[in-house]
């Protein structure tokens, strides 16, 4: 028989957003409670589907008079664990709220819900004439809210910076229910701490964002772009130091011969060249007239260019793209995956490529490690594949590495259950005390997201 405080707490969110919107059935919990990797897995105490911010506050008050710990999922793209349950949390899904506003073309702003897509929300920024400056190959499923939380970053950081960058105000639930509404947008307002920016990157352990009111920027219809060979990372430095002279340049992403040949495989792609290269780097150019005559010159002028060639058609640009972008899904279809994504300095960015394979194999020596990732932000995602049992200690000995080299151990995915144990490679003592006491402050009985971020 179900225990009586759990048939109270269940009837209590019932009445704040219907019976049909909380799921205690296990096979209808079941798609939340594994992230889309299938590498992490818990059991959600249930699923509870609010349809507006004050549903949410209503669900979060009910939950904290239960003592009942809260899970926060958005389009459950994550890849550290933080949007699925540990084990017997209560899920709140954000997936219902998903309601836009007019695009305000004066301010160049729009509001939007935090079940919004990134993909619908392109969409609608592009027909008002403007675009959103975030996008990365999850854009089908990715939410704004969850992008927030994670402070995601995409493929265009190196033109308009991440997801805080795009962060002009929001709403947000705190974890006794009180709503946080700052959406007016200014483009300056020194009255004190910036909750925003607080609220950015906090992987919902400070607060529930609801609503988010976003930057756009211009809608440049053309654009161009290359796929270069290179012999190596080197060369793919190289590179790149040259095309930042291209003031249309938007995109700069590298990834190696075997993850080619695994998008190859698995997209049935043709070789892009006649011969193999060390490393292969995409560059996009996006502007109001076609780019391409910059782009040719800066690669007829780099040494570093082995081969390469240019598309600036529709059909040619989704081709270039889907090397690098199908990546993920190519990576996906081999195995489950370890993924790891961070971030080191350019300058260390050729020595941790050439130590990684050893790193791995010296923990799991089945194990293979795919790289592609953002080359000007020397942000590279590692997916290990055939680690086997061996997850953690290929996690361990990757974000070793990392710390060796002066990186981060996350870069625009945040650090969620699945990294928040190596916090301390990247953090001071001091900074984490100083988390753990905002932590406090806002959520003292640690009900939202708890095991996410902060290590225990």
């Amino acid at each position: 028989m179900t225990e009586p405080f759990v048939t109270e707490l269940e009837d209590a969110l019932r009445a704040v957003v219907g019976a049909t919107h909380v799921l205690v059935d296990g096979d209808l919990r079941a798609p939340y409670e594994t992230d889309w990797t299938r590498r992490f897995t818990g059991r959600a105490r249930c699923v509870v589907r609010p349809g507006d911010t004050g549903e949410v506050a209503a669900v979060v008050r009910a939950c904290a008079a239960a003592g009942a710990p809260i899970v926060v999922q958005g389009g459950n793209t994550g890849l550290v664990g933080a949007g699925v349950p540990a084990g017997g949390e209560v899920l709140v899904s954000l997936a219902r709220l998903d309601r836009v506003e007019p695009v305000d073309a004066v301010e160049a702003q729009v509001t939007v819900d935090a079940g919004v897509t990134l993909e619908r929300l392109q969409g609608h920024a592009r027909a008002a004439g403007l675009d959103f400056g975030v996008d990365l190959a999850a854009r089908s499923a990715a939410t704004v809210g969850g992008m927030v939380a994670t402070n995601a970053g995409g493929i265009r950081v190196l033109r308009y910076g991440s997801m805080r960058a795009q962060v002009a105000g929001l709403e947000a639930v705190l974890a006794d229910g009180t709503v946080l509404a700052r959406l007016g947008g200014l483009a300056k307002d020194n009255t004190g701490y910036d909750l925003t920016q607080l609220l950015a990157g906090s992987e919902g352990t400070l607060a529930v964002v609801t609503r988010v009111r976003l930057r756009l920027v211009p809608l440049l219809p053309a654009r161009a772009v290359a796929l270069v060979a290179v012999a190596g990372t080197d060369g793919a430095l190289d590179l790149l130091a040259a095309a930042r002279e291209l003031p249309a340049l938007s995109a700069a992403e590298v990834f190696y011969p075997d993850g080619l040949d695994l998008v190859r495989s698995y997209a049935r792609l043709p070789a892009p060249f006649g011969e193999p290269a060390g490393a292969y780097v995409v560059l996009e150019c996006a502007a109001r007239t076609d780019p391409t005559d910059g782009v040719l010159e800066i690669l007829a002028g780099c040494d570093a260019v082995v081969d390469a060639t240019v598309a600036s058609d529709r059909a040619g640009l989704d081709r270039l793209w889907s090397y690098r972008e199908a990546h993920t899904e190519a990576i996906g279809a081999a195995g489950v995956p370890t993924k790891l994504d961070v971030c080191v300095p350019l300058g260390e960015l050729s020595a941790f490529v050439a130590e990684l394979p050893g790193a791995v194999a010296a923990v799991a020596p089945a194990a293979r490690a795919i790289v592609f990732g953002h080359l000007n932000e020397g942000n590279l995602h590692v997916n290990v594949l055939d680690a086997g049992e061996r997850a953690e200690e290929v996690t361990d000995a990757v974000l070793r590495l990392v710390a060796a080299h002066r990186g981060s151990i996350s870069s625009e995915h945040g650090v969620g259950r699945a990294k928040a144990p190596w916090l301390p490679l990247s953090r001071t003592p001091q900074e984490i005390e100083a988390m753990r006491r905002i932590k406090a402050a806002l959520d003292p009985a640690g009900l939202l997201n708890p095991g996410v971020l902060l290590p225990a």
